[in-house]
């Protein structure tokens, strides 16, 4: 049997890939490497699934080509991934930070749904445990084939994700088949994944979470900031703003360093005025008590620690070069990160195949047709809070639609 569409790989973009183009009619046939599918579904946010975001626009993202990316996310917003989901039985519930998660609170149920659909379609076959090694190319289409087996299909469709989590089966195997046939590749590194460090005071602080505002500096250049919830760890700093901050931290060139600001309402002149005008107004409250108003109380006796300030002091009595310290520490501190944990950790991956070799309105491939990209295997990659979801429905149902057109079109050829 020769099938219309074979997609390699039975994650997000794979699994609304196969049920977008099973309703335009198409033979289709999904592979998985893993014994079960879905494995990302189900571990995302923090195994409650965050599938859209309320906003998403390509200012979420980053790519060697932005443009590309929002004429993808057009094609599919999240307004329709919310009727999508809707139509699977699937409520979708909007919290204040603008993420939409399943009313159930479990990543469970969004995989179930896609998976019921695609039980329901008498035309997608799905067969796990099937790791595709290699595909060629011949006259009739394309050869997949693995340890155990061969298939033929008119179209390929690669949505074999990148390298982070690869016990979830992102080993690179996509990237090797879409070298294969000629692709090159923009750099990869880990994303959204925590930050290390060797400074035992904030290992020591394992557990603190706060709203912190984060700016990487590169060759003395601010780069980009975020704003968001922190969190110390035992071996570093995770939390949505070290997890966004990660991938530029490691695609940033020459010396870099991550400043922190821990009390982000304030930056060095404000906060430098208001300890002034404390100095005047409440010459005898205690810097400690100044400062436990605005951060837990352990960060803060980190900080009087490493500014060498005594923390019982009073405000008059804070001199100008101890108050500047103080600034210094409490909005422009320059952590000490030594790297990233590595794409074990890693949600998403940054870079992936090259879309100067792809047609940015099909994402078919442009040195051989037929042969599809979607989701994270491509040079994408979204922030924290539901985007790379986004961009993973949004690019699958690019490719179903292009396949669906290009054999309808070459059906009226044919009559």
């Amino acid at each position: 049997m020769i099938y219309d569409v074979i997609i390699v790989g039975a994650g997000a973009a794979g699994l609304m890939t196969a049920i977008q183009a099973a309703q335009g009619g198409l033979q289709v046939l999904l592979l998985e490497g893993q014994k079960k599918v879905g494995a990302k579904i189900l571990m995302s946010g923090g195994t409650r699934c965050n599938v859209t975001n309320k906003a998403v626009s390509e200012k979420d993202f980053n790519s060697e080509e932005i443009i590309y990316v929002r004429n993808i996310l057009r094609s599919f917003s999240n307004e329709d991934t919310i009727r999508f989901f809707s139509g699977l039985g699937v409520e979708l519930v909007l919290e204040p930070t603008g993420k939409y998660f399943p009313s159930t609170n479990s990543g469970k149920t969004v995989l179930e749904a896609l998976l019921r659909k695609i039980n329901q379609a008498k035309n997608i076959t799905l067969l796990c445990e099937h790791k595709v090694k290699a595909v060629s190319r011949d006259k009739e289409g394309f050869i997949l084939q693995g340890d155990q087996f061969h298939f033929n299909g008119k179209n390929v469709v690669l949505t074999t994700g990148g390298l982070s989590y690869p016990t979830t089966g992102s080993d690179g195997t996509g990237y090797r088949l879409a070298q294969s046939f000629g692709h090159s590749m923009v750099e990869t590194v880990p994303a959204l994944t925590p930050l290390t460090t060797q400074d035992n005071d904030f290992k020591s602080l394992s557990g603190i979470t706060l709203e912190v505002q984060l700016t990487l500096v590169a060759d003395g250049k601010r780069c980009i900031s975020f704003r968001d919830s922190f969190l110390f760890t035992h071996l570093g700093f995770s939390g949505p703003a070290a997890l966004d901050i990660s991938r530029h931290f490691l695609k940033a060139k020459g010396k870099k360093q991550v400043i922190a600001n821990f009390i982000p309402t304030y930056n060095e002149n404000s906060w430098g005025e208001h300890l002034r005008q404390l100095g005047t107004q409440n010459p005898r409250k205690t810097i400690r008590n100044v400062l436990i108003e605005l951060m837990p109380q352990r960060l803060a006796d980190i900080i009087f620690k490493k500014a060498g300030i005594e923390a019982s002091l009073p405000m008059n009595q804070l001199d100008k070069a101890s108050r500047q310290r103080l600034i210094d520490r409490c909005v422009q501190y320059p952590l000490d990160v030594t790297g990233v944990l590595g794409y074990s950790k890693a949600e998403v991956t940054a870079g992936g195949v090259d879309w100067t070799q792809i047609n940015p309105k099909t994402l078919e491939s442009k040195l051989t047709l037929g042969l599809f990209f979607a989701g994270e295997i491509l040079d994408v990659d979204g922030r924290i809070g539901g985007f790379n979801f986004q961009w993973a429905w949004a690019s699958g149902y690019t490719v179903a639609q292009a396949i669906i057109k290009h054999r309808s079109s070459h059906e009226q050829e044919d009559h």
